[in-house]
């Protein structure tokens, strides 16, 4: 594994998601709580809830497609933009995907206090819909489909996927967050670099 700021991400996650599953302490410091963020001004809660997950499969699921997807993106930036400019572009669109997957969940819960949600899910989103829209002819396998899938129908079809989840709710999964993730991802990518953009939506219409 070559040693990039993708290397450094996944080692972070890990450890810090280790350490929470033993400790609660830290699992309730940095779980996500818009209520906790609005009302006692603990808003590196939006940050800090990309490093802890539920349980080890919800870990070794994120890390998985965040180091398949990210290290081929994370490529294409250092390639097209050079080896510095091109991991601050990654570890930019990460974090601050991080950050735009709390804010519907925000809107929606900050004056619940029950809501509580964590994991890097609507960061790991975000990376993957920039690499969708920046490689739209790549296939993507799923586990469930063995026939892999174009990356612009793949797409198109897992934000359905989602929207649909989430209107018909109690899932305990946060498809809010996969979707604020995956609207930051394409609109990254539309930003710094429009041409990408036009590529993907060429091969839709």
């Amino acid at each position: 594994m070559t040693f990039t700021l993708l290397t450094i991400i996944l080692i972070i996650t890990i450890i810090v998601s280790l350490n929470a599953f033993k400790d609660s302490t830290l699992m309730n410091k940095l779980i996500y709580s818009p209520y906790q963020c609005k009302h006692n001004g603990e808003y590196y809660r939006m940050f800090g809830h990309i490093l802890v997950h539920a349980d080890p499969t919800h870990l070794i699921f994120n890390m998985m497609s965040l180091y398949f997807l990210g290290s081929l993106l994370e490529k294409e930036f250092m390639f097209q933009y050079g080896t510095i400019n091109g991991e601050i572009h990654f570890i930019v669109l990460y974090i601050l995907g991080g950050l735009f997957a709390t804010l519907i969940p925000f809107m929606r819960n900050q004056d619940n206090s029950n809501h509580r949600s964590l994991g890097a899910s609507g960061a790991v989103s975000a990376v993957i819909f920039a690499a969708i829209i920046w490689n739209p002819t790549m296939e993507l396998g799923l586990l469930f489909i063995p026939i892999p899938i174009p990356a612009y129908i793949f797409g198109p079809l897992y934000l359905a996927f989602e929207y649909w989840a989430d209107r018909r709710g109690n899932t305990g999964i946060a498809h809010d967050a996969h979707i604020g993730g995956a609207i930051f991802g394409i609109l990254y990518v539309l930003i710094i670099n429009i041409d990408k953009g036009k590529e993907f939506f060429s091969l839709i219409f």
